[in-house]
């Protein structure tokens, strides 16, 4: 059987560079790189122009080779650390090894059934874990919604300013005007 380092070892390279997560429809630039297609069309997108994120090659065209055995790989890894996440997932008590049943809301943590039955949570109120990640949940979407909202109003107001400088900017003919103009109040 495999120790956990050396599938750690071997899972790092089924993660892409720039999500940080298991390549979804890998895709393999013409520098030997690879990514996930919308990870890499995204960051070309953003950058406007088409070079390696890792390497900074330059590519002429955008073309996108699919690397399926990446691809397979990817997706063995992913379900061998869901398995793995599983077994893994029960968070563990430091002081009575007791399982992480409840959410202590006056001090913010996980805690076990003893911990709360203790002095030192005495007067907390508790809620069941599921119960926190679905209340937690929702307020993270509050939030996000919010922070959208606001990107979108901060994006609005940089374009009628870039809207507004290019206005401004000097043309050509105007600049001809200014040097007539100049020359005659000299003169």
């Amino acid at each position: 059987m495999a120790s956990k380092q050396q599938v750690e070892s071997w899972t790092e390279e089924t993660l892409c560079p720039i999500c940080l997560d298991f390549f979804t429809d890998p895709v393999i630039l013409e520098c030997g790189h690879n990514f996930c297609r919308s990870c890499i069309t995204q960051s070309w997108d953003r950058e406007e122009r088409n070079s390696c994120p890792e390497c900074r090659d330059e590519f002429t065209d955008r073309t996108l080779r699919v690397n399926r055995a990446l691809a397979r790989l990817s997706e063995k890894a992913r379900t061998l650390s869901l398995n793995t996440e599983e077994k893994e997932s029960k968070h563990h008590c430091d002081k009575h090894q007791e399982e992480l049943k409840l959410f202590c809301e006056t001090d913010k943590k996980l805690i076990c059934v003893i911990c709360a039955a203790g002095r030192e949570h005495k007067s907390h109120s508790f809620m069941p874990v599921d119960e926190a990640v679905e209340t937690y949940k929702d307020q993270v979407k509050s939030s996000i919604q919010s922070l959208t909202t606001n990107k979108s109003a901060i994006q609005e107001m940089e374009d009628q300013q870039k809207q507004k400088i290019s206005q401004v900017r000097v043309r050509p003919c105007c600049v001809a005007f200014l040097i007539v103009l100049c020359s005659f109040v000299v003169s």
